[in-house]
Order: structure tokens, then sequence, then C-alpha cells
């Protein structure tokens, strides 16, 4: 005869065992595993019966005297049962008492969830079926209609699939992203820093056979030739989001920055900022527009650039550089401009009077940085000498040119580019009297946490909207991934933490709901010390 047996072993825990008796002795089938808890116990006897009644959707359970103690006995971090509810019975090992588990909850982790929502103020939009859609992205990011599925696992109850796309629809009709931003930006308001923002792009490509008025072929760093979009967003220096634009798959992406800083300014009529981005948005148009609109800017410069700018340092010094050097010096608005040069050792100091054909321009040398430039110049090296040989495919090739002899190693380019290893260029309209050079450098360096932002967007929220054909479902789709980027980057700001460990830790911890003849009760998990912390941090409150 086999049953399902508990233990009590040394270290307090319940071992449960599945156990046959033979020969007048007791023999274990499988250890099914040990719990601290009434509900992880209760948990592992449902398996252990599920092993020996061939997964059986209701099944008693034994629960015998030792659980009874245990339920009865609240730990610091498990409350007591409700009063009014009927005690489970007590049976011996082979007996059932008449108390089962129905059902499980991930509820630790939803009502997570649902207070970073909350106190980012997103409740703002007054939509539960949009707030469920948005949490579940982050426990999983998956197909609207495969929502369901994810908030069923976690013990939610979904709306119908038709509720959901009609909540999409009115995502856009009531502008929700408005509402959101306005939330986003009062948030980075209060808890941070909004004078500086870093801005930056990327696109999210279609599986679509033709093009349309949003998805075109477009420029892909993939090289992709399928249709994409183009996405624009803007967060401050901790990552957190602050606004989100979508253009046409083959727009510029250098013509995108100015649309969304004028879409920030307005929304909030801020007059004073600093923005800052990568070298691709180095144009004259933005950075005259970006002037023009009283904005100060941080971007990052061309190497190429080095030769024309430090031609002053190259005079006196050559190639010598110390490590961590910074050179505070000015550079050309426009490629025609010609920067004057008197051939002193002290470089000219940016002044936008004394130069109103020149920005202000940092550089900076890194023995570091050096080394690794070293090593993709020889890589490109080879890969040149190996088309040029003819072992490797032609294609567009740094350092090979065509003569009337054939293909040949571009030794000049190559020396140039040597001797410019190590050097990073900014640009920027700050004056030196409001920001010294080093703090360029530091506030330029922060462009890693839209980079990582992106990163979060595109695997932990998949931010490709698969499944949508119309410009307004794909607007609405990336409404919610940008809330729910901004609630992924408060909880990691407020714990230090992953979305994904975020997740991994809080979501295994399950409540169970009992039932007893026509008596039901939930019971609530025992929670681990580090997962109380990432409550306490995110809620607020003890996560007890």
């Amino acid at each position: 005869m086999a049953f399902v047996r508990k233990v009590r072993t040394g270290s307090g825990a319940t071992a449960v065992q599945v156990v046959q008796k033979r020969h007048g002795k007791l023999e274990i089938i499988k250890h099914v595993g040990s719990g601290h808890s009434p509900v992880e116990v209760a948990l592992l006897v449902q398996r252990g019966r599920e092993i020996l009644q061939g997964e059986q959707e209701a099944l008693d359970l034994d629960i015998g005297p030792e659980a009874d103690t245990a339920l009865a006995r609240p730990t610091q971090r498990q409350p007591a049962l409700v009063p009014d509810a009927p005690p489970p019975a007590d049976t011996s090992a082979g007996g059932t008492s008449g108390v089962r588990v129905v059902g499980t909850t991930s509820d630790v982790l939803w009502s997570t969830l649902r207070v970073a929502y909350s106190r980012l103020g997103f409740g703002i939009v007054d939509d539960e079926v949009f707030e469920q859609v948005v949490l579940a992205r982050l426990v999983e990011p998956t197909s609207k209609l495969d929502t369901i599925r994810v908030l069923e696992g976690l013990g939610v109850d979904p709306p119908h699939h038709t509720t959901i796309y009609r909540h999409l629809r009115q995502a856009q009709d009531r502008h929700y992203r408005d509402q959101i931003a306005t939330k986003c930006f009062e948030h980075a308001a209060t808890s941070g820093d909004v004078s500086l923002v870093l801005y930056d792009v990327t696109t999210l490509y279609f599986e679509a056979e033709y093009e349309d008025r949003l998805r075109k072929v477009g420029y892909s760093k993939e090289r992709r030739v399928d249709p994409q979009i183009v996405v624009g967003l803007l967060v401050d220096r901790n990552g957190f989001p602050l606004e989100i634009g979508c253009f046409e798959g083959n727009h510029a992406e250098t013509r995108t920055i100015v649309p969304i800083i004028k879409q920030f300014q307005a929304r909030h009529n801020l007059a004073d900022m600093v923005v800052v981005a990568d070298a691709g948005m180095l144009s004259t148009a933005n950075l005259t527009a970006l002037d023009d609109a009283n904005l100060k800017f941080i971007v990052g410069s061309r190497q190429v650039k080095a030769p024309g700018d430090l031609a002053n340092h190259f005079h006196w010094n050559g190639a010598a550089f110390e490590d961590g050097q910074l050179i505070d010096t000015i550079t050309p608005r426009h490629g025609n401009t010609k920067t004057e040069r008197k051939r002193q050792r002290r470089e000219p100091v940016w002044d936008p009077e004394e130069h109103p054909g020149h920005w202000r321009a940092v550089w900076a040398f890194s023995k570091k940085r050096a080394t690794r430039d070293g090593h993709t110049l020889t890589a490109q090296e080879n890969r040149a000498r190996a088309v040029i040989d003819g072992d490797a495919a032609v294609k567009s090739t740094r350092f090979v040119k065509t003569t009337a002899a054939g293909r040949a190693l571009d030794e000049a380019s190559l020396e140039r580019a040597r001797g410019l290893v190590g050097l990073k260029g900014y640009v920027t309209n700050i004056s030196a009297t409001i920001m010294p050079p080093a703090e360029v450098l530091s506030s330029y360096h922060d462009l890693w946490q839209v980079e990582q932002s992106f990163r979060m967007s595109k695997s932990d929220l998949q931010a490709r909207p698969m499944f949508h054909r119309q410009r307004d479902s794909i607007e609405a789709h990336l409404t919610i991934v940008f809330t729910a980027l901004a609630i992924a980057r408060f909880m990691q700001n407020t714990t230090g933490l992953s979305l994904k460990r975020i997740i991994t830790t809080l979501r295994p911890i399950q409540s169970a709901l009992l039932q007893a003849g026509d008596h039901t009760q939930l019971i609530p998990p025992q929670i681990p010390e580090n997962a109380a912390t990432i409550i306490e941090q995110i809620t607020g409150q003890p996560g007890h």
C-alpha cells in the first residue's frame, strides 16, 4: 500500500515523501521535497498525491498533527489564519481531511507590481485592463492574446481578448501616453534631475512582405531589408524614461532628436536643460536647432575631426598624449568654416560671441581606449590585406583603395588612423565657466543608461510589435512598453537589481487557496528575507 507521509526533519522543515509498506517495512518511493510553511507542505503533499493518483485535478490533502501545529504557530513573516476559518481536521497518515488546495496565486508579486504602478501615478489613466497588460508584460512579455495565459498563471482574473484590443484603441483615443509621460516627468523631477536628459534611437523591424506609410525599409545596423520603424527614447541620467517617439522606417536618425526634444519641452514647459546624444546625432542642422531653442547640448564628435580640432596640440607636441589628458578647444560649426590658428601653445577658450562660427570641443585621451582602438585597427588591416590578396569576399572594407593596378592597402589612411587612437571628442555649447571639461565627459558617459533602457525594451520587454499592423495599434503598443519600462526602471533603481532578478525572486512565492467543505481559506506564503527586502524597497512598506 502506497501513501504520502510527512516527516519532521532535524532542521525544523517538514519532508514530504511517497512511501509504500512492504513486508512490514516502509520504503521511500520518492522524496517529493521539504517545506518550511503550511502552504509549501500542502503543495508538496498535493504533488505527492498527484504522483500516486495520476495527476487528478482535486486531491484531498493529508494534514496531520504536525501541520496543524505549524498552521497554528505563525512566524514573524507569516500571518495567522483568519479567526473564523475552520481549522484543518486531524488525520492519520493514511486518512483524508477533506481539505484540499483549489488554487494558487502569485499575489505577492502581483501586489508589488501594482504598488509600483500606483507609486508612479499611472493610476491616472483609470484603466484596469491597461494596467493588467502593462504588468503582465513585466512578468512575461508576449502577445496581447497570450497575456491572458500570463495573468491566469499569476492567479489574476484576465479580461477577454476583445476587451484588451478595445482598451488598446482607448489608450490612443484618450491619449494615455501623454498622461503617463507627465507622471514620468513628475517622478524624475522629484526623485532625480531633469536638467540633463539623454537621447538615442533604435529600430524595430517587422517580418512583413510589404511596406506601408509607417513601416518602411531603411538604414539598419543589422543590414536587414525588412520594413522597420525608428523609435526615439529620451531618459534622465538614471535611465528613467521621459519621452518616446515613433518615426517612419526610412526616417534619418539625425532628424528624430529635434522633434522629440521639442515635444518634451512643450509638454512640460521647459526652457533650460542639457541634451546628451551620441555622434550619430551630430549634424549642423541638429546642433543649430537645439541652440536656437536655447537648449544646451553635449554630443559625441567623430575621430576624423581630431586633426583639425587639435592642430595646436599636434603642432607643439606631436602625437604625444598623457593618460586621462583633457584638451578644451573649439571646433567649426560648418565644414567650410576656417579656424585661424595662431600656433600658440594655449588652446583657444570657446566664447559664443568671440567664436560665432564654432562650438566648444573637449577631447580626451585614454590608454585603455588606445589599446582597444589599436586592436580594432589591426583587425581591419588584416581584413583589408585578405581582401587585397583575394582571401576574403570583397565588401566595403576600410583601408582598401582601388588603383589602375588593382586593389592596394591605403597605408596613408591607416597611418593617420593609428595616430588618433585613444582620442574621443565631445562637442557642446556650454561654456567652460559653467561646465568644466571633466563634467562634460561624465555627462556624456551617462549615455549607457539610455542604451541599457533600449536593451531592456528589446530583451526584457520585447518591444518589437510583431503582431501589430496599423499605426494606432503600434503606437498603443509602444505606450505599453514605455509604461512597463518606467516601472522596470523604477524597481531597478530602488532595489539595485535587474527586472529579471526581481521577477524570478517574487514569482515563485505563492499563496494557496485551501477549501474545507463550504469554507475557503487563502494561506499566505512565508516570505524569504531577500524577497521581503525587495518588497519593502519597491512598496515602501515592510515586506511581511
